[in-house]
């Protein structure tokens, strides 16, 4: 096999045909590097790699119409036919050679994802999975072409129908919704020469193992029957005869069977085992979060998604499919509005296509399609585009509602001009199942006996002494408060009532504005805090996480006294280096000062005091931005992972079911103009050109010789 393998590839690279190849592959794909990642900013080479899919079609099929067609016609193949090397060997040898070839344009493409790195964040693992999809559909094409090239002496018309049978595959996918968009026996059959359907699930993000197997049978299936093509010409045997390594129509149809079986065998397996998420974002995979409340639920829930299952949301769909293989008690139901025009009408009043109905035997939570994505509009150019996937959030909460108890009620504090929740964390609350309230103390003589906790955001005016009196006698039933304060020295005045609520726990808010001197525990500038985050349910999710930025601008530090009945536990933390700059109203000097405090500092604790039976808490943050969007987004959710936490430990829960969402918006890159030119001319310009006259010269020196 060696010595074909050898002869095969000198052949390519000492014709121009070989280099050719390499030339276009490179050129195309620099072409949709320059115009999707370079100018456009895109930071996924999968978009590329989705663009130029369809060169293959008409590439692989030019590389491979000579290898057999020609050799049979020249009757070069008589030679090899009757040489002492085996068939299998020379099937293997051409299409290796074959490969070889193919991969060099491949390796090029696997510098794109590295060369953008220099501009910006991109999606490495999505590229490269991309580019994995780009080289095993190659591979197969080149499978295929090389077999159809086995059936004929003309070179055109092996070029042609190696095209045909190629498209036929791509376009499957279409030809199936034509014949039928329910689906039935003939499409089910069609589907197993589907490619694009296999494509596209590795093109969005997931690495389908099932997808990858597939392609491999297509690949040893197709060289075997380019094998037994080429035996049926070496061999002359009876039909009734069944020979091992001669041609035999009986072999044939006992490998495909068992390529049929072997997939088949695999596609019956858990997606979860056989699907990887390479998203960053982990669009397509389940939480702990989820795992962990589904594994504990005792009784059954059924959802049902009004769509016809062979034309769902394909996206939606596989979500629901990793819920169903969580736990025996979740049931997936498909609900055809067509068959079951009136099926949801005993739920709710009116409902879009693929919307869902969660449902146990307590009661039922409706979600709506519209809300599963969220959307951003861009008023420029009047484009809508997806950048959310709340499929899970929403499921988890429902899950949880119609299984759980009735909703708490958590009220936030008003009347002092307080922060307001942005609909980020008001949608995260609820999604824990608890109802949000506001609380006035000035108009209520307490604090309502529902509350199962209370929100304090950061007020800018001290509590009036009756409204600490109240709060204070909340906590003393064993009630509990999450707090955030103002950076008093600049924003806001002293507030001494305030300070009696936190005093009741032994705690209280040190003087200064905290700046931090460990580079890698502050963003951009010294008030801007990335403090060390310490193992506690509240911080679940969020430590030890390969990710565990927590943003907290502008904080201050926590004071805590030593008291017997008062349990506290620190959240989060500064470092050593970290100081408290006091006096920042009227000196803009950042450098510390001899009386400033110096680190470290807790910005974040978790106070409890027993009182009867009962046990009363604050959870105290000492930034006021903590909890908006400004800084949440800077941490890929872990702020608001932290505040739904806080949310969970006062109503009760063990561990929070609120699942933020996943963001679909894109990486960006900033690829300076001259950059951008420079890159595109070498992958457009010079590298294909470079081959080109590289394959000319080798060729004419060859022709003079």
């Amino acid at each position: 096999m060696l010595a074909i393998y050898k002869k095969e590839l000198k052949t390519f690279f000492t014709t121009v045909t070989g280099w050719l190849f390499i030339a276009a592959h490179i050129a195309l794909a620099g072409l949709y590097l320059l115009a999707i990642n370079l100018l456009s900013g895109y930071g996924n080479v999968a978009d590329t790699v989705s663009n130029i899919l369809f060169l293959l079609l008409l590439t692989t099929p030019v590389l491979s119409m000579r290898i057999l067609a020609e050799e049979r016609k020249q009757k070069t193949d008589q030679l090899i036919l009757t040489s002492p090397v085996s068939v299998s060997k020379i099937v293997g040898g051409k299409y290796l050679a074959m490969a070889t070839v193919f991969t060099v344009p491949v390796l090029v493409m696997a510098t794109f994802p590295l060369i953008l790195t220099k501009f910006g964040s991109v999606a490495v693992m999505e590229s490269y999975t991309a580019i994995l999809v780009y080289y095993l559909f190659g591979l197969t094409c080149l499978a295929i072409s090389l077999f159809v090239s086995s059936l004929t002496e003309s070179q055109v018309i092996a070029a042609v129908l190696s095209f045909a049978v190629l498209f036929i595959g791509y376009m499957m996918s279409s030809i199936c919704s034509l014949i039928s968009s329910g689906g039935n026996l003939l499409t089910r059959i069609l589907g197993a020469y589907d490619f694009m359907s296999r494509l596209e699930k590795m093109l969005g993000g997931t690495l389908d193992l099932k997808a990858v197997f597939y392609f491999l049978t297509l690949i040893v299936v197709f060289l075997f029957l380019t094998v037994q093509s080429i035996q049926k010409r070496r061999y002359h045997i009876s039909v009734k005869t069944l020979q091992f390594g001669a041609y035999s129509t009986g072999m044939i149809a006992m490998v495909l069977v068992i390529a049929v079986f072997a997939n088949m065998a695999l596609s019956s397996l858990p997606d979860s085992y056989t699907k990887i998420d390479v998203t960053d974002e982990k669009l397509y995979s389940i939480t702990d979060t989820t795992k962990n409340l589904v594994k504990n639920l005792n009784e059954d829930v059924t959802i049902y998604i009004l769509a016809n299952e062979n034309t769902q949301d394909s996206t939606l769909a596989a979500t629901l499919q990793r819920y169903e293989e969580l736990s025996d008690h979740i049931k997936v139901v498909y609900k055809d509005p067509v068959v079951s025009p009136d099926f949801y009408k005993d739920y709710t009043d009116s409902i879009t296509m693929n919307s869902l109905i969660v449902e146990s035997e307590k009661r039922f939570k409706t979600i709506n399609y519209s809300d599963i994505y969220e959307y951003t509009y861009d008023y420029t150019y009047y484009t809508q585009e997806v950048t959310g996937y709340d499929a899970e959030g929403l499921l988890t909460s429902a899950i949880a509602y119609v299984t759980g108890d009735d909703a708490p009620v958590i009220y936030q504090l008003t009347g002092h001009d307080e922060m307001s929740l942005s609909d980020t964390f008001v949608s995260g609350l609820k999604k824990s199942n608890a109802d949000l309230s506001d609380l006035t103390l000035l108009t209520q003589d307490s604090v309502p006996e529902d509350a199962d906790g209370v929100i304090v955001l950061a007020p800018a005016k001290d509590l009036g002494e009756d409204d600490a009196d109240k709060l204070i006698s909340y906590l003393e039933q064993g009630g509990k408060i999450l707090m955030e304060t103002a950076y008093v020295d600049y924003y806001a005045e002293d507030m001494p009532n305030l300070s009696r609520v936190l005093e009741w726990f032994g705690i209280s808010i040190g003087d200064g504005l905290i700046l931090e001197q460990d580079q890698d525990m502050m963003y951009q500038h010294p008030a801007y805090l990335l403090p060390e985050v310490s193992y506690d349910s509240l911080t679940n999710g969020v430590y030890g996480n390969s990710y565990d930025y927590i943003m907290m601008p502008y904080g201050q530090p926590i004071v805590v006294e030593e008291r017997e009945d008062v349990d506290v536990t620190t959240l989060l933390s500064t470092s050593d280096s970290a100081y408290a700059k006091t006096g920042l109203k009227d000196n803009s000097d950042l450098t510390k000062g001899e009386n400033d405090a110096q680190g470290p500092f807790t910005v974040g604790v978790k106070a409890e005091k027993e009182v009867g039976e009962n046990t009363a808490q604050l959870i105290l943050y000492s930034s006021e931005i903590l909890f908006t969007d400004s800084a949440n987004q800077y941490t890929m959710d872990n702020n608001l992972t932290l505040f739904t936490n806080a949310v969970s430990s006062m109503i009760g829960e063990e561990e929070s079911v609120s699942v933020p969402v996943k963001s679909f918006e894109t990486y960006y890159l900033t690829v300076p103009a001259a950059s951008a030119i420079r890159l595109g001319v070498l992958f457009i310009g010079i590298l294909p050109v470079g081959m080109l006259i590289i394959g000319i010269v080798i060729w004419i020196r060859r022709k003079r010789k």
